[in-house]
């Protein structure tokens, strides 16, 4: 006696998930910031947008660096221990200025990639040389929870 899969038949395609890139589920409306602005008025953004972190762009627009929370737990324990406030200090002084971005093109597996590899939680995405949108590793988890294992055909 033959039994027949329930699910049907089997897709011969191997690539069907692998068509996912970084611009289909990358974050589209951002929060930028400034290299002047104050860590201050950063930390009140982290908090009103429920962030944890942004790229930061120069007047033209290009990006010059990253600012996240870690970057604001320097100037928080720098100011306790010299006793200063935190209100003057700048972005430019405290962002991340090695700065890696993923491009819109990439499949989200070598995305998933670039994460494990780095211990960056986030990549300004470009197209282009342009910024136009942010990923993190809280997309591609989400991703993969989208996707199915395998793909059915009938």
């Amino acid at each position: 006696m033959t039994i027949k899969s329930f699910q049907g038949v089997r897709s011969t395609r191997s690539n069907v998930n692998k068509n996912i890139l970084v611009k289909d589920i990358m974050r589209r409306n951002l929060v930028v910031f400034s290299p002047n602005e104050s860590i201050f008025d950063v930390m009140k953004k982290f908090v009103k947008h429920k962030i944890s972190g942004g790229p930061v762009l120069n007047k033209n627009g290009k990006i010059v660096g990253v600012i996240s929370e870690a970057d604001c737990m320097k100037e928080i324990s720098e100011s306790r221990y010299f006793n200063m406030p935190i209100l003057d200090k700048r972005v430019k002084n405290y962002m991340e200025k090695n700065i890696d971005t993923i491009n819109s093109s990439t499949s989200i597996f070598d995305a998933a990639s670039k994460f494990y590899n780095t211990s960056r939680r986030r990549f300004p995405v470009t197209e282009n040389e342009k910024l136009v949108g942010q990923i993190s590793r809280k997309d591609i988890v989400i991703a993969a929870i989208n996707m199915k294992s395998q793909t059915w055909f009938k």
